[in-house]
């Protein structure tokens, strides 16, 4: 079992930054890979980036790579996301998810096996 919570969001103009967190308890040495993904007003949620737990291999979508960069501190296992140079589009709510045991490339929802509650991101343009 592990609980997921997330803070972070808020609202930013284009070109600003926040970092979004993500504190993990529970079971949190069975997990595999922990990920990030956004969902859009009428859109399906959609993979953001990962990273291998027991590693700290991490991958990205597109559309956020080099803009976006997920970090970890495993004294208080959390996993964070830096977003720069946001632009409008990255407006979504953002989920933050635990894989264990399913994981093969990290880039599907059904990988993963925990999620938190979502928090909003919103970029003026």
């Amino acid at each position: 079992q592990v609980q997921l919570v997330e803070s972070g969001g808020g609202l930013v103009q284009a070109g600003g930054s926040l970092r979004l967190s993500c504190a993990a308890s529970g079971r949190t040495f069975s997990n595999s890979a922990m990920g990030w993904f956004r969902q859009a007003p009428g859109k399906e949620r959609a993979f953001v980036g990962g990273i291998r737990w027991s590693a700290g291999n991490t991958y990205y979508a597109d559309s956020v790579k080099g803009r976006f960069t997920i970090s970890r501190d495993n004294a208080k296992n959390t996993l964070y996301l830096q977003m720069n140079s946001l632009k409008p589009e990255d407006t979504a709510v953002y989920y933050c998810a635990a894989g264990r045991d399913r994981v093969v490339t990290g880039l599907r929802e059904y990988e993963y096996d925990y999620w938190g509650q979502g928090t909003q991101v919103t970029v003026s343009s």
